[in-house]
């Protein structure tokens, strides 16, 4: 930091806010005022002119603390929320004000700071203070070329994905199942300074819980029951380079706790040691859950999800991108007919049409499975005609409600057991069919309730 920032605090318990002074002045930073409420907090505003302001969103005043951010908002004032509420309107009314960064009561001395960097790199990089730095390469940078589309909706994903890829930011893929979210990592890393470095994947829903903590960060031998050898966890094995951790929100809140500890401190502990390990390691991390409900229901930690809300890429649905499908399924055909003799390089007017009227729920991965089962039935150089799932119509029933992504997967994965008459792993079980790991099937049949006998 160059020269003493201006911090506004507002908060209206006194000894909260004269802590969070002391911390601040203690940190090089320019207290510039306490207000206790809403009123107080304009008239410094405009007397001070502070460069941040650190807002508690529960003010006990006849207005909020969000009052106060749409208006920092509409003025262009950067400013952080304090807060230890986790109500899911308030916080889907926080988020809805642009916040730089959420701090969570109580809270350590590091992780003010911390935040605040993260916040004025942020910050930085919006108003174009901060240059990023780009990776010196010859030649037009292909983020990666199974990222296939030109939708609108596409385009600002990948934007955002050349905005953040050379920077060391953490970076949140929201979206449905199926819509990419590991694709869009690897091309982050890619076109990251660490591309040659390690690119280390963990599917947090397909690891057993209690083995969780041993698989990020490593066990000494002896841990625990079974712990014959000392084992390297996955931070370790990313050192210098990029950890993905598709699922996140499975992750237990133990396991969340640790991963917090070590996005902040860059350090890491294993199972049965008391030893601190230093690593540097870039996270990315996606989900199709809706974290600030799962933060409101008491299963994701506040804090965590600021942390990693950084930088979020909304990955869109296919559904809402129809123009690429087209494109994407021509993709397909011509990955399969280059690994066989066998080439289907087309696809006839009337098919294209009867994919695009398709509102595809498994998006992208259940296109390429269809596209594969077309091919394998074609005859000849060119798919004329589409089958589509038989399931189509479940999206709409009779009474024209719409259902939730989570009824739809939960109908789906009841009608494949019942299929295979209730058999989850191993030949012909549901999950050979549904193209996953067992235990990520288990894991998404404990989270919707599904038990053993499919009901």
């Amino acid at each position: 930091m160059t020269g003493k920032e201006k911090i506004l605090i507002v908060e209206d318990e006194f000894i909260v806010g004269n802590d969070l002074r002391m911390m601040l002045i203690k940190g090089g930073y320019e207290v510039c005022g306490i207000a206790a409420s809403v009123e107080q907090a304009r008239m410094l505003i405009e007397q001070k002119q502070p460069d941040w302001v650190l807002l508690d969103i529960t003010l006990k005043t006849p207005l909020s603390g969000i009052e106060l951010a749409k208006e920092l908002m509409h003025r262009r004032r950067p400013f952080l929320y304090i807060s230890a509420n986790t109500n899911e309107q308030t916080l889907e009314e926080a988020k809805a004000t642009q916040p730089y960064g959420f701090l969570v009561k109580p809270f350590r001395e590091r992780d003010l700071f911390v935040m605040l960097d993260i916040a004025r790199y942020r910050y930085g990089v919006e108003t174009g203070i901060i240059k990023k730095e780009i990776p010196a390469q010859s030649g037009e940078k292909i983020l990666d070329p199974d990222i296939i589309g030109n939708s609108s909706v596409i385009s600002k994903a990948l934007e955002q994905v050349k905005a953040v890829a050379s920077t060391n930011t953490s970076v949140l893929l929201l979206g449905e199942s199926g819509t990419g979210k590991e694709r869009f990592a690897r091309a982050i890393h890619k076109n990251s300074l660490r591309k040659n470095k390690p690119f280390i994947i963990v599917n947090c829903a397909a690891i057993p819980v209690s083995l969780l903590e041993s698989e990020l960060f490593g066990h000494e031998r002896g841990a625990f029951t079974g712990a014959a050898q000392k084992r390297i966890g996955k931070f370790e094995q990313a050192n210098g380079g990029t950890l993905f951790l598709d699922e996140i929100g499975e992750l237990p809140l133990e396991a969340q706790a640790k991963l917090l500890r070590a996005l902040q401190e860059k350090e890491i502990e294993k199972l049965g040691s008391d030893h601190l390990i230093n690593v540097d390691v870039r996270v990315i991390v996606a989900t199709n859950r809706n974290l600030e409900k799962e933060v409101a229901n008491g299963r994701f930690r506040l804090d965590l999800y600021y942390r990693l809300n950084v930088f979020p890429i909304e990955l869109p649905a296919l559904r809402d991108r129809k123009e690429d499908i087209e494109a994407l399924a021509l993709h397909f055909l011509k990955k399969l007919s280059g690994n066989s003799d066998r080439k289907v390089l087309r696809i006839s007017e009337a098919a294209v049409q009867t994919l695009q009227q398709y509102d595809w729920p498994g998006n992208i991965r259940e296109l390429e499975h269809l596209i594969e089962r077309q091919y394998i039935l074609t005859s000849g150089e060119q798919i004329v005609s589409i089958e589509l799932p038989a399931f189509r119509n479940t999206l709409t029933p009779a009474d024209g409600k719409l259902e939730t992504m989570e009824e739809v997967e939960r109908a789906h994965i009841m009608k494949v057991l019942k299929a295979c008459n209730g058999r989850v792993a191993g030949k012909k079980g549901a999950a050979e069919i549904l193209k996953i790991p067992a235990q990520t099937l288990f894991s998404k049949m404990k989270k919707l309730g599904i038990k053993s006998d499919y009901h």
